[in-house]
């Protein structure tokens, strides 16, 4: 106030016009658009419902085992249908004739669902959906059918949880999920039967060859298995690593991101024949597998991997959000 009054009329006419000008200046700086990097830290990504995922697994158990063939199987594939096309109009039933190891005839049922199909930018996310028809390795009722609530129910309930959110919010890009069939019924290391090249993953190698949509090429895949053990821990696969190495990094810095780094470890783990191998080879599709890495088990596999004991209570609601808020972040965020 006392420096303001001592200005003659000239000097305030110009303090007045600075004054003028640094406000203008300003209220232009605060007004700017942000920039595509700034836009896109805007982005708000749904949040995953671990609770909704956990129910998904329970109702896939509650059909009893889902082996290729099963009356279980049978039951599940309509509940499938029926869940998915809640969510989306475009589900298509994918059916095979397809031989066994053990010579019996089925048909295996791929069951597949789109999200914006007319978006040429998609991704394609996977799981199989059939449960191991024995208990391999446990010691006791090993002919019997395991029920599977996480070696094959919790990366379909993952998976069903995402298309919910997608049809809440659509994300920017096209999505196609496919639950595989037949991936569980694969050839037993004692079995009397002649050996089978390439028993396992049945499923996959079908759709591989035979892709629910010509000429289709999305830009990578991602394979959820066994994703709902508690603590379960999640490597850099080696097929995962050789074909999509951008897509597992990606993936694993999103999770790191989010604060789910105990599951997601940034260390390397032997092959693992399952379907993305199929996807990879036949597709020509970069494919990762998100799959439980136990180093403390002789498979590596969750302790619970083909036994009786793979239940409900092998299933934890931390281990299926980490998983499926990670895969909400990386989606959205395409």
């Amino acid at each position: 106030m006392e420096v303001v009054g001592k200005l003659t009329n000239n000097s305030m006419l110009r303090y007045c016009l600075l004054l003028s000008f640094l406000f203008v200046g300003c209220s232009t700086e605060h007004k700017k658009r942000p920039s595509k990097k700034e836009e896109k830290k805007q982005i708000i990504v749904p949040t995953f419902n671990s609770d909704s995922a956990y129910h998904f697994v329970q109702k896939q158990v509650d059909f009893g085992p889902r082996a290729l063939g099963s009356k279980g199987s049978k039951e599940c594939a309509v509940f499938l249908k029926k869940t998915l096309i809640k969510y989306t109009p475009n589900v298509f039933v994918q059916e095979a004739p397809v031989t066994t190891y053990d010579n019996k005839k089925h048909i295996l049922k791929n069951i597949i669902a789109s999200f914006s199909p007319d978006k040429k930018n998609r991704i394609v996310l996977m799981a199989h959906w059939d449960t191991r028809p024995i208990a391999d390795y446990d010691t006791e009722r090993k002919t019997e059918p395991i029920l599977g609530a996480n070696d094959g129910g919790s990366g379909v309930a993952v998976l069903l949880e995402l298309a919910r959110q997608f049809s809440v919010k659509e994300p920017s890009i096209g999505i196609d999920i496919v639950l595989f069939d037949a991936e569980d019924y694969g050839q037993p290391e004692n079995s009397s039967f002649p050996i089978m090249e390439d028993s396992w993953c049945l499923g996959s190698q079908y759709w591989a060859n035979n892709p629910h949509v010509k000429n289709y090429y999305p830009r990578y895949g991602i394979l959820l298995d066994m994703v709902g053990a508690e603590n379960a821990t999640f490597t850099h696969e080696a097929v995962s690593r050789y074909y999509a190495n951008n897509v597992l990094q990606k993936v694993w810095r999103q999770a790191h991101k989010l604060g789910f780094g105990n599951y997601f470890l940034f260390q390397d783990s032997k092959q693992i024949l399952d379907d993305h191998y199929y996807v990879n080879i036949i597709a020509n599709i970069p494919t990762i597998d998100i799959i439980e890495f136990d180093p403390s088990t002789e498979t590596n596999f969750n302790k619970h991997w083909h036994t009786h004991k793979d239940d409900m209570n092998n299933i934890d609601k931390k281990t299926l959000m980490a998983v499926g808020q990670t895969l909400m972040h990386v989606i959205y965020n395409e």
